[in-house]
């Protein structure tokens, strides 16, 4: 890939924003800790120094070596990258009068300068910071202001060096695609050639190579991410590759022999693993959320390698692996700190296994996988699928979990979901399911009082699920869920919907 922006974070919860929306401009992106500079910086060709909780004016503040940077390739510093840039090299950065934090406008734009091109003042930009640049670095040229900020945007002369003291990358600045656009391709001069075809070809290409005529054993979920990467296994290794799914009791209703039927037509090579027994077993008496995890994360282990061993000569293990899930950040501490989530259903395989591993998503942001699954037309019910946990409705029945509580809870859960796609709905939430509570009420059903279970039904709005808010959905939907739930469901009397955010509460129960 000759087209790289090469990101070095130095802390900012903002700093996956800026990936994202430079991809967005079909250019490759990668994040690195600001402390852990690539030696080769050759395939680079523009940087972007992200924010930071930090100041620049601690002794204890963040301080790569830019020397094979600064003034050598594009550079645009956002928030403490720009206050950095001003701060060593000659500026002065002081702390702001008061806290500059919102939304603000532009006040003044030189309109002679590429960086702002179609950017006009009152454009709106987002300010998040306490310290301000009160004097430019040597040789600097204010580009912008606010009301409040002097120095909002400026670049040194005889450089391609930009600093800015507000957020492109959030929503809030309006024009921030825009600018970013301006830095990398009007004045970078990058090439917008980062497409999902263009990922697929490469992406196959390199796994042919890597893997060549060895197996390659998948743990399949059902879900978007290890469907995707089967795919892009599937093209590049066919019969190859050995997929497994696992039913470990606690999926949806009809969920195990729907999703084989899917990949059967697929054409991917899948063995469906009903276990169901045996982690319901496992499980039996076992009420807290932590234990029940650890249950059916163990008991995963065992069966995927009883499964494994099936599969002789077998050298690689491939995961669904993402982005997020990989990267590297720095702590708040201002040490670096690795963020690494292994892939729900094979993480913390046992040493023992000594498979090689292997994982085509690594580098993709989940609606870019999403994306590349399009390209190779994979079916849009697979790609378009809420998250599920990997514990399934063994983190959605509070306290511990029989057979009974897991067929009463399919049938809600069938029913919520069922409905949400037939009222248009479906696709307008990133995430819905049902909870068991452990809750028995009073209610009347004829002439009989009933003491039976209540259960909480959940909608979310999100991006990544790190935040998340609660779906406003239609009292006359909510109406008629809740009475087909009551009048089909054996043993439920009382439905509830969360109206919870996140934070504070989580999406899960458990």
């Amino acid at each position: 890939m000759h087209n790289n922006v090469l990101i070095l974070d130095f802390g900012s919860q903002y700093t996956q924003l800026i990936a994202r929306r430079v991809r967005e401009l079909n250019i490759y992106s990668e994040i690195k800790p600001y402390n852990k500079l690539p030696e080769d910086l050759s395939d680079y060709k523009a940087v972007i120094l992200s924010g930071s909780p930090s100041s620049v004016r601690s002794e204890q503040a963040p301080h790569p070596d830019l020397s094979e940077i600064k003034g050598k390739k594009p550079l645009l510093g956002i928030c403490y990258g720009a206050q950095y840039l001003s701060h060593f090299h000659g500026g002065n950065v002081a702390p702001s009068a008061t806290r500059e934090y919102g939304r603000a406008n532009l006040s003044y734009v030189n309109p002679e300068d590429d960086f702002l091109q179609d950017i006009g003042e009152g454009s709106q930009v987002w300010m998040s910071h306490s310290d301000t640049i009160k004097e430019l670095p040597e040789g600097a040229i204010r580009l912008a202001s606010t009301h409040d900020v002097e120095n909002a945007a400026y670049k040194i002369d005889g450089e391609m060096t930009y600093g800015i003291q507000f957020h492109p990358e959030v929503y809030h600045t309006t024009d921030g695609k825009k600018l970013l656009e301006n830095f990398l391709v009007n004045i970078a001069g990058l090439k917008q050639d980062w497409t999902p075809d263009a990922f697929v070809e490469t992406t196959v290409e390199e796994l042919r190579k890597e893997i060549g005529d060895e197996k390659v054993i998948l743990g399949l979920s059902g879900g978007v991410d290890s469907s995707v990467a089967a795919m892009l296994l599937h093209k590049a290794i066919g019969d190859h590759l050995y997929c497994i799914f696992v039913n470990n009791g606690l999926l949806r209703k009809n969920e195990f022999e729907s999703v084989l039927d899917q990949y059967k037509h697929m054409g991917l090579n899948v063995k469906g693993v009903d276990a169901s027994a045996r982690f319901l077993d496992a499980l039996k008496g076992e009420s807290d959320p932590e234990g029940k995890r650890k249950i059916i994360g163990r008991v995963f282990i065992e069966v995927f390698d009883d499964e494994s061993h099936k599969v002789e000569n077998a050298k690689w293990l491939a995961q669904g692996t993402i982005y997020p899930d990989r990267i590297e950040s720095v702590s708040a501490s201002g040490g670096p700190s690795a963020v690494i989530k292994s892939h729900h259903n094979v993480g913390g395989l046992p040493d023992y296994m000594k498979l090689k591993v292997v994982e085509p998503l690594k580098m993709l942001f989940k609606d870019e996988v999403r994306r590349v699954g399009a390209s190779m037309d994979m079916p849009a019910e697979i790609l378009g699928r809420h998250p599920f946990p990997g514990p399934g409705l063994g983190i959605r029945i509070l306290g511990d979990i029989t057979a009974e509580k897991v067929a009463i809870l399919q049938e809600v859960d069938a029913i919520f979901i069922d409905g949400l796609k037939k009222w248009g709905l479906y696709d307008k939430v990133w995430q819905a399911g049902a909870m068991l509570l452990p809750v028995d009420s009073v209610g009347v059903m004829g002439d009989e009082r009933t003491y039976e279970k209540c259960v909480a039904l959940r909608a979310v709005e999100s991006t990544d699920g790190m935040t998340a808010d609660w779906v406003n959905l239609p009292y006359e939907f909510l109406q008629k869920t809740s009475n087909d739930i009551i009048n089909k469901v054996k043993g439920v009397n009382r439905v509830v919907y969360d109206i919870s955010s996140k934070p504070p509460a989580t999406i899960e129960w458990e």
